[in-house]
């Protein structure tokens, strides 16, 4: 019987691939900037916007649930909102954000927004006055 040393030796390990990405910088053109790819915002980051212009910029996201649903003719998803308007100012942008949510026009690529409406309001007041604000988006998907 032969002996072969080599068939006891470790395995050979392979020399890693180069990995070519495409966010990766590419060769530029002479004088000009390499692109550089950016994160494509999703239909939730789309209504955590839109529900953010409503509110002036005077709330702060406290939680956003997505959750996806389909029918035999309309598919879409349900968005749960709650958001934070903390002091005197921010909650009367929140009750003017609660009476303008139902019929409030949004433009969200793709998307139409079927119901808006306020589930929850919790309103506390005192020195530091605070208003949460549950607001539930069903959005159709346009086809």
């Amino acid at each position: 019987m032969l002996y072969d040393p080599g068939l006891l030796a470790a395995p050979r390990q392979a020399a890693p691939a180069a990995l070519e990405t495409k966010s990766a910088d590419s060769a530029a053109p002479k004088g000009s900037k390499a692109r550089r790819c950016r994160p494509r915002r999703t239909t939730g980051d789309r209504v955590r916007e839109a529900l953010m212009l409503l509110a002036e910029g005077r709330a702060g996201l406290l939680t956003h649930e997505e959750k996806a649903w389909s029918s035999i003719t309309f598919a879409g998803t349900r968005h749960e909102v709650m958001l934070d308007f903390q002091g005197e100012e921010a909650v009367a942008v929140g009750e003017e954000f609660i009476a303008a949510l139902p019929e409030h026009e949004f433009t969200i690529p793709g998307q139409l927004v079927a119901d808006a409406t306020v589930r929850e309001v919790d309103h506390r007041f005192g020195a530091e006055e605070r208003m949460v604000v549950t607001a539930v988006l069903l959005l159709l998907e346009e086809s």
